[in-house]
């Protein structure tokens, strides 16, 4: 992902939860001793108790979150909302004091700050700035496509690489499932995107609250907010003989926007409210391909960083729970997920990062190490791991194109190696990361359920896991070289940890 796993540009517990597992009981952890960063977000509250925002995390009943209600107005803070079905209120607050008041209050399983700087007035996982597909670029394309191709489909190795093409002529999904991204926004008056637009399940979850107003779920700025475009035509552009096809052109694609409008980020109580929005608006399936920000990873012994991840995960365990199956981006760090010791040095990304070593088993990127959410890795057209992918045995569930400018060139008009897919203001562009890989699982898993419109979550996600083609684990991972492998595979033909159980497969989805 380049953090979104890239910025706007391009950037990047033993949980008591009444209405779901615990997170450390789900995954068999227990809370241990990784280095996290309290100190950083205490720092940031001065004495004159600048506003900040929180989740606060109850139990489900309503005289508990009654209580807790009149709790928060007595330390100081106001609900800005109140998520009553998985016991998240979302919270503002310039009570320096606000998080450990609350935190002695009965009822209150864990609650903490979601960003470390003030309120004012994102972060996702593409890898390098845009690179918009030149007018000589489009006309030399448009020229190689061949008959029944979309006028830029030449340029699209991706689809053949999974077999997207040729599923398409089969069966290219049906309009009764809906893919919501979960991003930046997306420009649904695309030609390629409006037809599949899907406006009654689309809303602006910035804050902490879904906005439903006409267009709010759009770009800010078309120029800097594109990552979210990008990916849903990924997804679901149309194939209707303009510019580009998406995986699944059959199906419908909603945006429901979190990604904060000053700095680009994706806060935890926007996330929250995309879950729950998503879920009780009938998506099947959301794409996620960014990490919550202001942590890349968050460790269960700090209390803010373990109620981040307590709200983020009662929300997407709600949305499993209502059909829905949740998709994420690995990550653009080139680091082991599963490995025990991780440099972590780019938190806080909301004020001033600092270096710590946590241990990923501890320490939880979020969303895409959570229970049940389908982590998926990078791959360019030789279908070997992306030269930034993170990866991990145990950790990745499949792999997907994300493209690779450096090492994984292909015949193609271009010759680009990162993914070509729509853009604001009706352009297209390459952009390459986990999340561009992400989608193209995502767009998997719609023409899957497609096909099983009955299948559960977790029947969908071993549907997706059984059709993948996994190439297994390469002797030496050495794509520069210079004789010295820049990753380690572990794990065999079945699962490893640069392709979990393969890359997936259009193709067979349909077959």
């Amino acid at each position: 992902m380049a953090h979104l796993r890239s910025r706007r540009s391009g950037r990047r517990l033993a949980l008591a939860v009444p209405v779901a597992l615990s997170l450390t009981a789900t995954l068999g952890f227990l809370p241990g001793t990784a280095a996290a960063a309290p100190a950083a977000a205490a720092a940031a509250v001065t004495a004159d108790g600048p506003e900040l925002a929180y989740v606060v995390n109850t139990r489900t009943d309503h005289h508990t979150i009654g209580s807790v209600k009149r709790a928060v107005a007595e330390a100081g803070g106001s609900v800005v909302y109140a998520y009553d079905r998985i016991g998240v209120l979302v919270v503002h607050s310039a009570n320096p004091s606000f998080a450990r008041e609350i935190r002695a209050v009965r009822g209150v399983q864990s609650a903490g700050a979601t960003r470390t700087a003030p309120l004012t007035a994102s972060g996702t996982t593409d890898e390098g700035a845009v690179q918009k597909l030149s007018a000589g670029q489009a006309a030399e394309t448009a020229r190689s496509a061949a008959p029944g191709q979309e006028p830029y489909e030449a340029d699209q190795w991706d689809l053949r690489a999974i077999g997207a093409d040729r599923a398409a002529r089969t069966d290219p999904g049906s309009r009764r499932v809906t893919v919501a991204v979960i991003d930046t926004g997306v420009d649904d008056t695309h030609p390629d995107l409006a037809p599949n637009f899907s406006a009654s399940q689309s809303a602006n979850c910035v804050g902490g609250k879904a906005d439903t107003s006409e267009g709010a779920w759009r770009p800010y700025d078309p120029a800097e907010d594109y990552h979210g475009t990008h990916v849903a035509g990924e997804i679901a552009a149309a194939r209707n003989g303009i510019g580009v096809a998406g995986v699944a052109p059959g199906v419908k694609v909603s945006a429901i926007k979190v990604s904060d409008p000053d700095d680009g980020l994706f806060y935890p109580e926007n996330v929250v409210c995309a879950f729950v929005f998503a879920a009780d608006h009938g998506v099947e399936i959301t794409n996620n391909s960014y990490y919550v920000d202001p942590w890349l990873y968050n460790c269960l012994d700090d209390p803010d960083q373990r109620a981040i991840v307590d709200a983020v995960n009662r929300a997407q365990l709600y949305a499993q729970k209502k059909g829905t199956l949740n998709v994420a981006a690995a990550g653009n760090s080139a680091q082991d997920l599963a490995s025990h010791a991780l440099l972590d040095d780019t938190s806080p990304d909301d004020s001033t990062p600092v270096p710590r070593t946590i241990d990923p088993h501890e320490c939880f990127d979020v969303p895409n190490q959570l229970p049940g959410v389908v982590t998926v890795s990078a791959v360019g057209v030789d279908n070997d791991k992306s030269y930034y992918s993170s990866y991990g045995n145990g950790v990745v569930d499949v792999a997907a194109p994300g493209g690779d400018r450096i090492y994984q060139i292909p015949d193609t008009p271009s010759q680009n190696g990162r993914i070509l897919s729509t853009l604001p203001g009706n352009t297209y562009g390459f952009l390459q990361g986990t999340s561009m890989a992400s989608p193209h699982a995502a767009g998997v898993a719609a023409l899957l359920k497609s096909a099983h419109p009955r299948a559960t979550p977790a029947q969908l996600q071993a549907l997706l896991k059984a059709q993948a083609d996994n190439p297994g684990c390469p002797a030496v991972y050495d794509q520069d070289g210079d004789g010295t492998a820049e990753a380690v595979c572990e794990g065999g033909r079945r699962a490893n940890g640069f392709y979990g159980h393969g890359v997936v497969n259009a193709l067979k989805a349909v077959e």
